[in-house]
């Protein structure tokens, strides 16, 4: 399995970035995918996640009504759209697949496979 995640880059606050996450090596469409991101001296915490194509979202609170993800099955790609971006958005973000129960929708412990990572630094 093979998540490559890309998108990342360095941008001012206010701004706008979307991440992709391709994925190869697995049937993608039944598995949940997530992002998560890792900021210098801090753990790794979960951002996104969605389990199929037009289900429930899942967002931490710090991200909720600004970021949004997406997937296209047809594409083996997730998206996480990133809008009005703030400084403390900056890390490095990981896209990540699973088969998570509902209760780690959330939860690094539901993902099993994850990508190499992409930086997102945003600038005030």
């Amino acid at each position: 399995v093979q998540l490559q995640a890309f998108g990342g880059g360095l941008v001012q606050a206010g701004d706008s970035l979307r991440l992709s996450c391709a994925a190869s090596g697995l049937t993608f469409s039944r598995y949940a995918m997530g992002w998560f991101r890792q900021a210098p001296g801090k753990e790794r915490e979960f951002v996104a996640s969605l389990r199929y194509s037009g289900g429930p979202t899942y967002y931490s609170g710090s991200v909720k009504g600004r970021f949004a993800i997406s997937r296209d099955n047809a594409k083996d790609t997730v998206y996480l759209q990133m809008n009005s971006l703030k400084p403390e958005d900056t890390a490095v973000y990981y896209c990540a697949a699973g088969t998570p129960i509902i209760s780690e929708i959330m939860k690094r412990s539901g993902f099993g496979y994850w990508g190499q990572g992409t930086q997102v630094t945003v600038s005030s």
